[in-house]
């Protein structure tokens, strides 16, 4: 089983070669990590390009924000499992061991938990879960994302249901976690195995309180349910055929 690594990069010059090495250590040679980079100005490139290993891939990304980044590195990938990762978090030794045992009982997508951490590495919470108030379930998460897309792994199967991102989904993780909810199964793993790293400058604000307003809090709670609408008639169209 060929699992690959996707991660979206973008000046992340301060805490990426730390988590490129924590993801390779989990990586057979068989294996790839798939980096796309939207646009780095700050060194990140040349980081990555300091690396001499035949599993990574770099990307120009399409510069047009994080969800089509990621979205770029999942096309491009070949793996039969998908790994998402953010660029400045460290993976444990055995994450993908460990979550390839669970996904293969018979999920389409798993997640585990992780300790957060600050920009030194210091522990901020011991559980993101606890901090969330992660559980599963439709409704819950379209009132409060749980998925944390740093945190997943999924099946090739699933990219023909989950792809390609709306454009008006507000995450890619919380469309992935809604779209496995409604039309796939989904695990959240107890098992702690990264460091997720707040430091104020991340690309996606998860797990932090959001500054929008209810209005806009409305409407992407609205977009993501029409888009499930739409994607589910797609997909049964699709079967139809």
């Amino acid at each position: 089983m060929r699992i690959s690594v996707c991660l979206a990069s973008y000046n992340g010059a301060s805490f990426i070669e730390q988590q490129i090495t924590s993801i390779l250590t989990n990586l057979s040679a068989a294996d790839e990590l798939i980096i796309s980079d939207d646009g780095s100005t700050d060194g990140t490139l040349a980081l990555i390009q300091t690396i001499k290993d035949p599993r990574i891939t770099l990307l120009n990304g399409p510069k047009q924000g994080l969800v089509r980044n990621f979205e770029n590195a999942i096309l491009n990938s070949s793996g039969d499992v998908i790994f998402l990762a953010d660029q400045d978090d460290i993976w444990v030794s055995d994450k993908v061991t460990r979550m390839l045992d669970v996904l293969v009982t018979g999920y389409d997508l798993v997640i585990s938990d992780c300790n957060v951490i600050d920009e030194n590495g210091a522990e901020l919470h011991a559980s993101f879960y606890q901090l969330n108030g992660s559980a599963p379930g439709l409704l819950k998460n379209l009132l409060k994302n749980s998925y944390l897309g740093c945190a997943m792994a999924f099946k090739r199967e699933f990219i023909s249901k989950a792809l390609p991102f709306p454009a008006k989904a507000p995450m890619h993780d919380w469309w992935l976690g809604m779209v496995a909810e409604s039309f796939g199964s989904v695990k959240l793993m107890p098992d702690k195995l990264m460091s997720y790293r707040r430091h104020g400058k991340n690309a996606s604000p998860t797990g932090e309180k959001s500054a929008n307003s209810l209005k806009v809090k409305l409407s992407y709670r609205l977009n993501l349910l029409a888009e499930l609408v739409k994607r589910f008639f797609k997909l049964n169209r699709l079967k139809n055929k």
